[in-house]
């Protein structure tokens, strides 16, 4: 017989899951939703010195109660911290940790790590960690529950229920960190992605492929995946699928990322294009690929995409697409533009956005660049930093690309009311020329956001020109050597230079 103990997310507790725990028990496995202290129990009200070891050990308890051959902890959200803190003292019990829809957190990480609401994050880490601090954080109120994760596929009333019951949280359950044994990283482990808030598999394996070690376990074949094509609260929105997966993981079943893995990885593979070398300098984190030309030209500014995990090697700038974007553009008459920037994680775009205006002051200072012939390219995580350029954008600036962009803070990043929004700030740019290079194979959480702003386009006439690349991939310079993808990137660099004046 197979178990399930089911612990839940932020300001909720083990109600949360009513409906998975009815599909499961009459798929004839056993279910125990948990509500951890403070989280809804009359019983076990939060009282001084709540904090997680106090949820910990609510989970432990459980686990002692259950009288099953396997045992699955299921965690969604913050609950996947108690799940691991109680399945690392009780690591011979448990048969596999799923995770659902949060990120895998690391020893010595607190739960405040994950929150996706970077104001609610700052104020806590700011308490330092303290532990038994019962400060309450307040829940989310009915239109606040966006700010946590998409609510995409959860009924009104649902959303309604989950407003009703949510609780404070204890300050100390999310500031104090997690301690894990060896032995809770050797358990097999299951996560389920849900695709309505902007995770992916093929998002996990491009990031697992960039080289960052602090993922590279995720390829094992202990580990497998699901997706979910809904919002974070999948326990409310397709209980019965939800149900499913967990069924199918305790199984074993799941996709594997070791099973595709390649070399070189996909961002290492040669450019669509046979390019032939051009002069480049590289002055700090700025290339320039110099065109044969007198007097000064117009530059292209390109800018790679990310989140990039830092320490990475080689650098975007030396990754064949970029050198090939580079060298293309040089060759047809302008300088061509590569920078390595900060934006390491999604709480980065600050400082990344502060590295790209230094470059273009670099760039526009170079006595052979035209000052006033400039053109910002932005491709895929850096699609949310155009959004500064098109909001204000100076005389100098002939044109802003993006390909394959995120052109909105996905929902996961909990960067809703972020300045980094080019949809929102596109109504500003006037008649400055957009020219958007969009694949056909795109991520459905990536293509999401380009609906966004190519509706808002539509709504303030913005001159947006959109080139499609059939059966392309996200990054297809590298992954489709096709005439067709090979058309679109050569359409996209010459209507880019033709707004240049070129």
């Amino acid at each position: 017989m197979t178990a399930f103990i089911l612990v839940a997310g932020l300001h909720t507790g083990g109600w949360v899951w009513q409906d998975v725990a009815g599909r499961l028990r009459e798929a004839g496995a056993e279910a125990y939703p948990v509500t951890l202290t403070g989280m809804g129990d009359a019983h076990r009200p939060a009282g001084p010195g709540t904090d997680l070891q106090t949820h910990i050990e609510d989970v432990v308890r459980q686990i002692d109660e259950v009288d099953a051959d396997e045992v699955v902890m299921v965690g969604h959200c913050y609950g996947v911290h108690p799940a691991l803190g109680a399945a690392a003292r009780r690591p011979e019990r448990i048969s596999r940790i799923v995770y659902v829809d949060t990120l895998m957190p690391q020893d010595g990480d607190p739960a405040v790590k994950s929150i996706p609401d970077p104001a609610l994050a700052a104020r806590l880490l700011s308490l330092d960690g303290q532990a038994g601090d019962d400060r309450p954080v307040p829940p989310p109120a009915l239109k606040e529950w966006e700010r946590w994760g998409s609510t995409a596929g959860v009924p009104a009333e649902a959303l309604a229920r989950l407003t009703e019951r949510a609780a404070p949280q204890s300050a100390g359950t999310l500031t104090q960190p997690l301690r894990l044994p060896e032995a809770a990283f050797g358990l097999p482990t299951t996560g389920v992605l849900c695709t309505g808030n902007g995770s992916s598999i093929e998002t996990v394996e491009s990031l697992v492929r960039l080289g960052d070690p602090r993922l590279q376990a995720l390829a094992h074949p202990r580990v497998g995946f699901f997706e979910l094509h809904t919002g974070h609260w999948p326990m409310l929105s397709v209980p019965d699928e939800l149900a499913g997966v967990l069924l199918r993981a305790a199984a074993g079943e799941g996709y594997r990322l070791a099973a595709t893995a390649c070399e070189p990885p996909a961002h290492q593979r040669t450019f669509l294009i046979d390019v032939p070398e051009r002069p480049r300098e590289r002055t700090g984190h700025v290339d320039l690929y110099l065109p044969d030309a007198d007097g000064p030209r117009p530059a292209v500014v390109f800018v790679h995409g990310g989140p990039v995990p830092a320490g990475v090697e080689p650098t975007p700038r030396d990754w064949p697409a970029f050198v090939g974007y580079g060298r293309y553009t040089a060759g047809l008459g302008a300088v061509g533009v590569t920078l390595d920037h900060r934006l390491h994680d999604i709480t980065d775009y600050e400082r990344a956005a502060e590295d790209v205006a230094a470059a273009v002051e670099l760039v526009r200072a170079d006595p052979r660049v035209d000052a006033d012939r400039v053109a910002l390219w932005f491709f895929s995580g850096g699609g949310p930093l155009s959004a500064h350029w098109l909001s204000a954008p100076p005389p100098w600036l002939r044109c802003v690309a993006a390909t394959y962009p995120i052109l909105a803070p996905l929902p996961n990043w909990g960067m809703g009311d972020s300045r980094f929004r080019p949809a929102a700030a596109l109504p500003a740019a006037g008649r400055l020329p957009v020219v958007l290079t969009r694949v056909e194979l795109e991520r459905p959480e990536i293509a999401a956001t380009i609906e966004e702003f190519l509706a808002a386009a539509t709504a303030c006439a913005a001159d947006v020109e959109v080139i499609d690349v059939p059966l392309g991939h996200h990054g297809f310079e590298t992954l489709d050597h096709t005439d067709a993808a090979r058309h679109a990137l050569d359409t996209a660099v010459r209507s880019v230079l033709g707004h240049l004046e070129y």
